[in-house]
């Protein structure tokens, strides 16, 4: 039962956190760039890997595609079909999806290459189920390359790279351009695009930073404590930056 609950609050946590991402002006802006790079007509059909709570497929079914969301997390199903009955979200692993063979026109995946056992693996199934002309987009950020204001430069960067170090592949967002163009997709674009956060509701990611270098060894605990002193201090008076570079990547079938 520990475990259990343990779970379910985890979970809770995780939602919360993208749910407050997912709402910024940037983050919207982000999103839309990463439709228009799609190039769907109304009716296509366009597969949402790693969908999350489902928000990104009702908005693509809302521009009128056929959007169907996939994710392997039983909780953030739960929670996308409870905010979004009427989608067609289904439980998936990314090499292996529920479309035939060139079924799909449009493919996209929002942060998630990172967390992948194998993405070129899961690039194979995406030319799998994109039809010739279809579109695949990826976005997702640099894990090793967060820039935070911070007096402690030295600690900072320890704490920014252990991080990175605990993420199955910090650095896939910079190489998706390459990945695309050993997968055989054409007219490989790429952009990166910058999220800046200056408020304290970042405040929990970066204390999350903090508790993963010290939890890595990077840190003691003291270092952990004092720097997030410092941030939670930049917060209270209006000076808390962080900014992130997204990388949005676009190609044909």
């Amino acid at each position: 039962m520990p475990e259990t609950h343990s779970a379910h609050t985890d979970a809770e946590t995780l939602i919360r956190a993208l749910d407050a991402a997912e709402n910024t002006p940037g983050a919207a802006t982000l999103r839309a760039r990463s439709y228009e790079l799609l190039r769907l007509s109304t009716g296509a059909t366009v597969v949402d890997v790693g969908c999350g709570t489902g928000r990104a497929v009702a908005e693509l079914a809302g521009r009128g595609a056929r959007a169907v969301g996939v994710d392997l997390d039983p909780a953030m199903l739960t929670a996308a079909r409870d905010r979004f009955p009427e989608l067609d979200l289904r439980a998936a692993d990314a090499a292996d999806l529920p479309l035939s063979e060139g079924e799909a026109q449009g493919y996209r995946a929002d942060k998630v290459y990172h967390v992948l056992p194998d993405p070129a693996a899961a690039l194979v199934e995406a030319r799998r189920v994109l039809a010739t002309g279809g579109r695949i987009v990826l976005l997702g950020q640099d894990w090793d390359t967060m820039v935070i204001d911070s007096d402690q430069g030295a600690l900072t960067r320890r704490i920014v790279h252990a991080r990175a170090d605990t993420i199955r592949h910090p650095r896939v967002a910079r190489a998706y351009r390459n990945l695309l163009l050993d997968a055989g997709f054409r007219e490989v674009e790429l952009e990166v695009h910058t999220m800046v956060f200056t408020d304290a509701s970042t405040l929990p990611l970066l204390a999350g930073h903090a508790a993963a270098a010290c939890n890595t060894g990077a840190i003691s605990d003291e270092e952990a404590e004092e720097w997030v002193g410092e941030q939670t201090r930049r917060a209270a008076a209006g000076r808390l930056l962080l900014a992130v570079p997204m990388f949005l990547a676009a190609g044909t079938r």
